[in-house]
């Protein structure tokens, strides 16, 4: 309180201006049945969750795991604002469609942000998961993806591909697990036409059924995804995750 001479009366001192709620970080992944994956992709959302202390984390999932996008959103403080992270590789439909839909309807102020790739990040854990399988210099490399019947999901994928082809100086092949061409296996024999030994670059989140198929092919040698079971998640994923979050928080 201040006492002001002018009046002789005791006046108020302005109340401090209250903080603004940060909005809250929500990740939303595929989902795996995968027990392995689940923990693998858990482990990422706590290791952001770990470097932004100040945030309300929380995960969920577009299909096949709970909770989904709807009960993600209304577990937060009532009326809170939140940013959506699609735990993507690719923005396909899941983002274009399914995500904007969800927040189209949510009962709080979203923003949807964009998909972790294309993004040079992504190119740094992929070259040093071919390092750790034992890439040789004369190796092909095949980067298999999980694919989409969206074009600009295969675009994001073609994109990934050549900034790897970059990184190593060789031409790196791009293959589909589903709904896009040339299939994996496909590609896989196409570049042993020129290859002796044919590496597959897996281009997935976390173990799970399609990392399967992707170490399923006749290839050589096939890296782990980025993600990889029992270890911590990669500084670049946390990093980029953060990133996205940031961007997508610029409309608050």
């Amino acid at each position: 309180m201040l006492l002001d001479p002018r009046v002789g009366a005791v006046a108020l001192e302005p109340a401090a201006p209250t903080p603004t709620a940060l909005p809250a970080l929500v990740a939303i992944s595929h989902g795996t049945s995968s027990p392995v994956g689940q923990r693998a992709v858990a482990s990422l959302v706590d290791a952001v969750a770990g470097e932004r202390g100040d945030l309300a984390v929380s995960g969920g999932f577009v299909d096949v795991q709970q909770p989904d996008v709807e009960a993600t959103l209304d577990s937060l403080d009532h009326g809170a604002p939140a940013v959506v992270v699609p735990l993507l590789l690719s923005a396909g439909y899941h983002v274009h469609v399914d995500l904007r839909d969800e927040l189209a309807v949510a009962p709080r102020p979203t923003a949807l942000a964009a998909a972790l790739g294309p993004d040079d990040r992504l190119v740094a854990v992929l070259h040093r998961r071919l390092l750790e399988a034992g890439l040789r210099p004369d190796d092909g490399v095949v980067l298999a993806c999980a694919g989409s019947s969206d074009a600009r999901a295969v675009a994001d994928c073609h994109d990934m591909g050549a900034r790897l082809s970059v990184v190593l100086g060789r031409t790196v092949r791009v293959g589909f697990i589903s709904a896009a061409s040339p299939r994996l296996a496909d590609a896989v024999e196409l570049e042993r036409e020129s290859s002796a030994r044919v590496v597959v670059s897996t281009y997935l989140l976390a173990p799970g059924y399609f990392t399967d198929l992707a170490h399923a092919t006749a290839a050589d040698l096939a890296t782990a995804p980025l993600l990889a079971a029992g270890e911590a998640p990669p500084a670049e994923l946390v990093d980029l995750v953060v990133d996205r979050y940031r961007a997508g928080s610029t409309g608050f």
